[in-house]
């Protein structure tokens, strides 16, 4: 399998490269820019599948650099920052600039490699509306799923369970950042989790010899990698 291009934009040399270092060995191909103005010089002689991008820089910061990106040249590649501010404000500020996901300093190199990951695979269910996963396929148009070519029949809340539970594949979701997805405004008093994990269990595996939905101890649930 081919590496994943990546372009990382911070000017913190000894971040940066940990950081590449890291990822280059988890499948990521990564360069460098270590300012705005250098990272749309980058941008207009090569392709890259992901930025990710600090916001506070010299010469053009992240937030105007993302935002000539998505206005000026219309590039779609989508956008990790990093940050050390950390309140909503913040957030919302960025995510208006053209970024597509947010990350606060200081971070751990894996989470990096999660969200990046699914960042793509969320860019291309966005541009294909099918996303396919060993058997199982997914229309997030029509919000249709099949195994083996047979209708699997989900409710809202599991379908937007496993979205979620793909976005992140094969890494585990936690219970916490699942209940957080179904329920934005706080989870009902009682468990109602388990026995949506159970029925989505049921409807998506039960028919079937090869279980999709595991469970990781100490960690969440997540879908298989394929064998």
């Amino acid at each position: 399998m081919a590496n994943i291009n990546v372009l990382l934009v911070e000017d913190n040399w000894d971040l940066a490269g940990s950081l590449a270092d890291y990822l280059s060995e988890t499948g990521f191909e990564v360069d460098f820019a270590f300012n705005g103005q250098s990272c749309i010089e980058l941008l207009k002689a090569n392709t890259y599948q992901v930025i990710i991008m600090d916001i506070m820089m010299p010469v053009k910061d992240g937030l105007t650099t993302c935002r000539e990106l998505r206005e000026r040249y219309h590039i779609t590649t989508p956008v990790l920052f990093l940050t050390a501010r950390d309140n909503l404000d913040d957030k919302l500020t960025g995510f208006a600039s053209g970024g597509d996901d947010y990350v606060v300093k200081p971070f751990a190199p894996e989470e990096i490699a999660v969200r990046l990951r699914a960042l793509l695979k969320r860019q291309l269910a966005d541009l294909s509306g099918v996303q396919q996963y060993a058997d199982l396929r997914v229309d997030y148009r029509l919000h249709q799923v099949s195994r083996q070519g047979q209708p699997v029949h989900l409710y809202e809340l599991q379908f937007r369970m496993l979205v979620l539970l793909l976005r992140m594949a094969p890494e585990p979701v936690a219970k916490a950042q699942l209940e957080a997805e179904l329920w934005p405004d706080g989870p009902p008093d009682s468990d109602p989790l388990r026995i949506h994990v159970y029925n989505l269990r049921k409807a998506l595996d039960g028919p079937f010899s090869n279980p999709l939905i595991k469970t990781v101890h100490g960690r969440g649930y997540r879908i298989a990698i394929p064998e």
